[in-house]
């Protein structure tokens, strides 16, 4: 394919504070520019994600993620008054993640009309099954089809008439950043890295991590924001240390200082939205750590329960899985081994920008242009 010209409007590419999505549009977005594609992202203004993140950490934090992403900017925009045409100007692919106001999404549809470029909308949420109102907000009618990362949300889309076109795009681990460390020294047992839930997962958080945790008496450590006080009092007492907001980039060496990590899924995943798992499962086996989940439907089979990860129904069970993975060095060295291949063979953002530059090909770009 010729190189194209991509933009990409976001809620934010420089802050993952409670914004998990901006790990999946990093990996993407240095793909993309590693195959000579010239890649510009937007994100609002006084975004809310970046907002929190130097609010709670200072500016140094924004400034840490650039340093370990050098060639990876952003430009900020008033979404109150976006300038479409600047910010498109010469593009030939647009895609527009669905952490964007209403009014940026739709305006960017009214200029795509007659812009010339091929125009997708990005969803990595569960709103179309949780909160169908709200996505409903959303006019898509120039928009040339749908990126939905779960074939559940794909479905939605096309038959509630939402989109005439969507495609299945899965989120991916970006490998030259979530790669085993062997060099960094062994300090815990269990480390989970995610935020609280919103409720969400409250109960499940509490069977299947802090229950396990504190009956093992096991060195423990998590990372997150938005841990109300009573949640950071329920850490403590199952005896797990709590690290609040953690730069992603950095979460690799808190992976390889840990013998296992758990996948506690939140509800609406669960229920409604089998065939999805989020990210974290894609980066902690890039990162060669053992993963124990919590009970999710691998429907579109993305994963090999019991060979790359293992999976508990309960908490009782949860607990015997990561005793098995802590005290047995053949286990645990498999489990490494086989979540290591699935990554490499399937889910990195590599293979996710090789989707990508498939779905442009069906909307017939990359081969009239020169570079």
């Amino acid at each position: 394919m010729t190189p194209m010209k991509v933009v990409l409007f976001c809620h934010s590419l420089m802050s993952d504070w409670n914004h998990g999505n901006a790990h999946f549009l990093r990996g993407i977005t240095t793909e993309l520019m590693r195959r000579g594609h010239e890649v510009r992202v937007h994100e609002p203004m006084d975004g809310w994600s970046r907002v929190n993140l130097v609010a709670d950490q200072g500016r140094e934090a924004i400034e840490d993620v650039m340093r370990a992403f050098p060639a990876l900017r952003s430009t900020a925009y008033d979404p109150l008054e976006p300038d479409v045409p600047a910010l498109t100007e010469g593009a030939d692919l647009v895609l527009v993640h669905e952490w964007n106001a209403p009014s940026v999404v739709a305006a960017v549809g009214r200029h795509k009309a007659a812009g010339g470029y091929r125009l997708l909308f990005h969803d990595t949420h569960h709103r179309a099954v949780t909160a169908p109102r709200e996505m409903a907000r959303f006019d898509l009618r120039h928009y040339d089809g749908v990126l939905a990362f779960g074939a559940v949300i794909r479905d939605l889309y096309l038959t509630r008439g939402w989109a005439d076109r969507a495609w299945t795009w899965h989120e991916a681990a970006d490998v030259h950043v979530f790669r085993p460390l062997p060099d960094v020294p062994r300090r815990g047992d269990l480390v989970w890295v995610g935020n609280w839930g919103d409720g969400e997962r409250t109960a499940e958080l509490h069977e299947f991590l802090l229950g396990p945790v504190q009956r093992l008496g096991l060195v423990a450590q998590a990372y997150g924001v938005r841990y109300p006080q009573e949640a950071r009092n329920a850490l403590a007492g199952a005896g797990i240390r709590y690290g609040g907001w953690r730069a992603n980039h950095r979460v690799p060496a808190a992976f390889a200082a840990h013998g296992v990590t758990v996948h506690v899924p939140r509800r609406p995943y669960t229920e409604k939205l089998p065939g999805i798992p989020t990210i974290r499962p894609f980066e902690a086996l890039a990162c060669g750590i053992p993963l124990v989940s919590a009970p999710w439907d691998d429907c579109e089979g993305l994963f090999s329960p019991g060979l790359d990860h293992l999976v508990a129904a309960t908490g009782r069970e949860m607990e015997r899985r990561l005793d098995d993975v802590l005290h047995d060095a053949v286990l645990a060295q498999t489990l490494r081994d086989n979540g290591l291949r699935t990554i490499a063979a399937r889910h990195t953002c590599a293979h996710r920008v090789d989707e990508l530059l498939d779905v442009a090909g069906q909307l017939g770009l990359g081969q009239e242009r020169t570079a």
